[in-house]
């Protein structure tokens, strides 16, 4: 039996080792709240200044884990920075 709790002891340390070595859960962090919902704005493609801070400095679309936009807003957001794109309001990528 004490080799069991020895056991326990070092899986313990090991599991505390990982969450502060290897990318444990977080804990803290403050939600993103969506500034189309907040604003209560839609996206459109002809405001190419509002499009562009939703892109990338090589003209990828950012997710919406990076912007905090909900679902919602990224489908309209993703289906206005296309039609941007082909109307040149935006790059299709930056060179």
């Amino acid at each position: 039996m004490p080799m069991h709790d020895e056991k326990e002891n070092m899986n313990a340390e090991a599991g505390s080792f990982r969450d502060k070595k290897m990318g444990g859960k977080r804990t803290n962090f403050k939600k993103k709240v969506c500034k189309f919902c907040a604003q209560k704005i839609e996206p459109d493609y002809k405001n190419p200044d509002m499009l562009r801070r939703c892109t990338t400095e090589r003209g990828k679309i950012l997710p919406a884990r990076i912007t905090g936009t909900c679902a919602k807003h990224q489908r309209a957001l993703t289906q206005e920075i296309k039609r941007a794109r082909v109307l040149a309001y935006l790059p299709f990528d930056k060179q």
